[in-house]
């Protein structure tokens, strides 16, 4: 299982183009547990791909899932920090936070 460290350096911009794709959260539990379903459930991946001019065409890859998956989530000064176990590949969480915050995010390590 990898972790990854990503922090939200202004919670209030961390939003996706998509406002039915996006976080909606506004703490750091809230962010964490967001995060978490889209890895662990196909929701979000779901909602994306109907979007899509052709939904079939979308490659199954991008809709992994990994239910064991966990995100915890902490309040440090002004920002969020969020800290994702998952067997999720790199390249589909960074998709995933694209979506949830748009390009309001970084990711500091993985582990």
């Amino acid at each position: 299982m990898t972790t990854y460290y990503i922090s939200l350096p202004d919670p209030a911009k961390a939003r996706g183009s998509d406002p039915e794709l996006a976080f909606t959260a506004h703490g750091a539990d809230g962010f964490a547990a967001q995060l978490q379903d889209a890895l662990s459930s196909t929701a979000l991946f779901d909602k994306w791909k109907a979007k899509q001019s052709d939904p079939d065409a979308v490659p199954e890859q991008w809709g992994v899932t990994d239910p064991a998956a966990s995100v915890t989530g902490t309040q440090d000064d002004l920002q969020i920090k969020l800290e994702a176990r998952t067997t999720i590949k790199g390249e589909i969480l960074k998709e995933r936070l694209r979506l949830l915050a748009g390009p309001h995010w970084t990711l500091h390590d993985v582990r």
